[in-house]
């Protein structure tokens, strides 16, 4: 039986391409909006994401098992500890956000990290630039991050190995 928890290695990037996607246009919502409340299920959706990958978030199921082979073709295999640590950089911000706009009624906080959540989701559903992704990289460059956590991220032929 496999496990709950956990995340996926290797990710499809087409499907967190999707997801950023969505995220972005959901933020920006926000902004546009001020319904502070959508910040729950981006928040829950990101804590998920980090937690179980797309298993218990249904925006990453949905692109992962739906839009992502339907619509975007062959899947592009990327290590997946940076995107994970790059869902724990988007969980920590939304998760944030929620508190100040919801708990606190820090409305300027939350659309500055907002602000930064939507700048970080286009970055990452247009062009393919991961901001957590790159982070993890320098991280792992200084010595902080062991480089057995992600032994693909310095040699990509281990991602295809494991697809």
């Amino acid at each position: 039986m496999r496990s709950l928890i956990g995340f996926p290695n290797p990710v499809n990037e087409k499907a967190a391409r999707t997801v950023a996607a969505v995220v972005a246009v959901g933020c920006a919502g926000v902004l546009a909006t001020g319904w502070y409340w959508m910040l729950v299920p981006i928040a829950y959706g990101f804590v998920a994401r980090v937690l179980t990958g797309p298993r218990l978030s249904p925006l990453g199921a949905l692109a992962q098992r739906v839009i992502a082979p339907r619509f975007l073709g062959a899947p592009k295999l990327v290590a997946g500890p940076p995107k994970r640590f790059a869902q724990g950089i988007g969980a920590v911000v939304t998760v944030t956000a929620a508190v100040a706009a919801l708990a606190f009624g820090a409305i300027g906080l939350a659309n500055v990290l907002l602000a930064m959540m939507v700048v970080f989701t286009v970055l990452e559903s247009a062009i393919g630039f991961c901001v957590g992704c790159r982070i993890f990289a320098l991280l792992m460059r200084m010595g902080l991050v062991r480089q057995e956590v992600c032994e693909a991220c310095n040699d990509i032929s281990l991602v295809r190995q494991a697809a």
